[in-house]
């Protein structure tokens, strides 16, 4: 669960704030009630900068989808055409 912390709160409780990105949440900060930074484990960063490796390897999950969850995604809509006026 990502949490949002005011920049005070997250000085005051900085280890917290690491404890929870390591465990994979993304932690934002705050700066005058406006997002300014997020904290994330290394792991994450290195896989979100993706300097080594694709988009498409960045962005896949990381167990392989199954059948169903793929059919899911490429299914078309089957509705048939509307009439549209100018």
């Amino acid at each position: 669960m990502q949490r949002t912390w005011q920049l005070q709160e997250a000085k005051a409780r900085f280890s917290e704030v690491v404890e929870q990105a390591l465990k994979g949440e993304a932690q934002t900060v705050t700066r005058r009630g406006r997002p300014a930074v997020v904290v994330l484990s290394w792991e994450t960063y290195t896989r979100l900068r993706g300097k080594d490796i694709s988009l498409f390897e960045a962005l896949r999950p990381p167990e392989p989808l199954s059948d169903e969850e793929a059919e899911a995604l490429s299914d078309r809509s089957r509705a048939g055409y509307r009439e549209v006026g100018f």
